[in-house]
């Protein structure tokens, strides 16, 4: 009897999957009440706080049925944003089924739609679930006609449930048995197994999660990482309960994790297919591909003394997450620091965040930029995602921008401010798509720089909240860019460099330099800020000088021994000014990196 059934929760962000999760290990007895506590899953205390999921992870449950039969339950709960989506797509792969949770009082939003598809890509099974019909905003009917039309189910077939009161799930678990299918045991083939996610244990290693798709593993077997060649030996196996339990031996169709003194998180990849070193299956399983970064940004310590730290805080960082990026760089104006490349935004901010909580490092991040391909004069093309790196305008051919497809689902009471706020940004419209409950799904192809900023936040604040976003990658498209320098005393700053469309420069330009006129002190000398395209001056503002009252001690008398000695205090501010050297203040540079908040 085939009793194992693989599934995953999809789920847009905040419509209650972690909450559904702990049910479910109530109901199987997974936990005790004495362990019980909100959001089991998720162990991070941002995760919490945030009621986002960050990481995914996995729990084997022992469900009995009113008959008695034991079903074997393994839930690999996946991330809800749109900047983990790859991890999502493995998580998928190492599934027969899926649960789509659908917030009763919200309805279907963006990312939901997305995973879905993926979900429908893979082939999985899906089991629609109403959640949240607890709540006096909850509205089963029209949200559940929503799903009718999106999956094209029987509304009898829809679940509805309560993750908070348990209200229904009694009938979820059947409903999983059921519904999903189990998985082939193809136990007498080579051995592979898919690495839906990874983890670093300080004392063993890299442990790998694995779904075994065919063959059997067995502790102590030596194995192979197709992907990256590396060679190790499975020196424990076991399921993955709240806590770790050792086995002999993983069979197809099973969940479960590896450890094997694998020193790196490099060398135990999301997606990686492990196989016997001996017995070799002949293919990886498909769709293994390197996670690239899509944002980059500078890190650098405000004080310089905290840069080891800050390299080892990185390092740590990179044990846990194999998606972040980093490399020493260098400013004149903020010292010795790293770029660190980010799949998206949000994972940008949850690094920063964890800087902080976890090592206790002031940083100071640069304006976020994306990474351009500029093909030169001489017929080279090369990839950019610091502006100082940014060849001279005369050296450069074209440049090309990453552009992506977003699909944003709103009331359609906010079409309006949605298409204005796209067309700022240099959208190109694709079409829009009523649905249900006055719903519509509006899809443009937008630059990524466009929205790697605050258009995330402009699009909540103009639809009050409603808007929800999905975004994916299409392609590189030649772009009129430019490298838009801030000057101090005619010379540039490189930190405050940014890489803009030429159109919006000039805007840009002169909004830097007139809150750098604010923010920087007056000296006893005149300092010019400016903001230049290559040699061509765009915008100006003077920080004019402190001047003592050279005059104060003339009483009458002529005219010009007055301004004899106003000439002899310009001279002296003359001289000042050419070996005189600003000083920028630590808010200049936080003001002009949040200034995009502010509009």
């Amino acid at each position: 009897m085939n009793n194992i059934r693989n599934f995953c929760i999809i789920a847009h962000i905040d419509h209650g999957k972690s909450t559904l999760a702990d049910r479910l290990l109530e109901r199987t007895g997974t936990i005790s009440e004495r362990e019980m506590q909100e959001q089991v899953l998720d162990d991070m205390d941002l995760e919490r706080e945030r009621g986002i999921t960050i990481k995914s992870h996995a729990i084997r449950m022992d469900y009995i049925r009113p008959n008695d039969e034991v079903y074997t339950f393994n839930l690999i709960d996946t991330p809800g944003h749109v900047d983990f989506a790859y991890e999502v797509s493995r998580a998928l792969k190492a599934c027969e089924g899926a649960l789509l949770v659908v917030d009763a009082a919200q309805g279907i939003e963006a990312q939901t739609i997305s995973n879905l598809y993926q979900a429908i890509d893979q082939n999985l099974e899906i089991v629609p679930v109403l959640n949240k019909i607890d709540l006096p905003g909850a509205d089963p009917e029209g949200v559940g006609q929503q799903i009718v039309d999106l999956i094209g189910c029987d509304p009898d077939e829809i679940i509805k449930v309560s993750g908070k009161t348990g209200e229904g799930v009694d009938g979820l678990l059947e409903a999983i048995v059921e519904r999903i299918p189990g998985p082939t045991r193809e136990e007498d083939k080579p051995l592979k197994a898919l690495i839906f996610d990874s983890i670093f244990n300080t004392y063993r290693g890299s442990i790998a999660y694995v779904r075994v798709m065919e063959g059997t593993l067995k502790k102590g077997d030596p194995i192979l990482f197709m992907a990256t060649g590396k060679e190790y030996d499975a020196e424990e196996i076991g399921y993955l309960k709240l806590k770790k339990e050792p086995v002999k031996e993983l069979k197809a169709g099973d969940v479960g994790y590896v450890i094997g003194s694998v020193k790196s998180l490099q060398d135990a990849k999301v997606g990686d297919t492990i196989t016997h070193q001996k017995k070799r299956a002949e293919k990886a399983i498909p769709g293994y591909k390197e996670v690239k970064p899509m944002v980059f940004s500078g890190i650098f310590p405000t004080s310089s003394e905290d840069f080891e730290d800050l390299r080892a805080a990185l390092e740590k960082l990179q044990l846990n997450d194999a998606s972040l990026t980093y490399q020493p760089e260098t400013s004149k104006a903020l010292g010795f620091g790293f770029r660190a490349g980010f799949l998206g935004l949000l994972h940008m901010e949850i690094v920063q965040e964890r800087l902080d909580r976890e090592f206790n490092i002031d940083i100071i991040t640069t304006v976020p930029n994306v990474q351009y391909e500029v093909d030169t004069e001489e017929g080279n093309r090369i990839e950019v995602d610091n502006p100082s790196d940014m060849p001279a305008a005369g050296d450069i051919e074209k440049v090309w921008e990453p552009y992506i497809k977003a699909s944003i689902i709103t009331p359609a009471e906010f079409i309006g401010p949605i298409m204005k706020l796209c067309q700022e940004r240099r959208g190109v419209y694709v079409n829009q798509h009523f649905m249900q409950n006055n719903r519509v799904e509006i899809t443009y192809e937008l630059p990524m720089a466009e929205v790697v900023f605050d258009f995330y936040d402009k699009l909540k604040s103009g639809t009050r909240g409603y808007a929800s976003l999905d975004y994916e990658f299409i392609e590189y498209r030649k772009g009129d860019l430019v490298r838009l320098d801030i000057l101090l005393n005619g010379e540039p700053v490189d930190a405050l460099s940014s890489i803009t469309h030429r159109d919006k420069a000039y805007y840009q330009g002169r909004k830097v330099c007139a809150k750098l006129k604010e923010l920087i002190p007056r000296q006893q000398f005149e300092v010019a800020v400016q903001a230049a395209i290559g040699s061509r001056v765009i915008a100006r503002d003077t920080i004019r000088a402190l001047r003592k009252d050279v005059t104060a001690k003339c009483y009458g008398g002529d005219i010009s021994r007055k301004r004899k000695l106003i000439e002899k205090q310009k001279e002296g501010k003359k001289r000042m000014k050419q070996v005189g050297s600003v000083d920028i203040p630590q808010e200049a540079f936080l003001a002009v990196l949040s200034m995009d908040d502010e509009d």
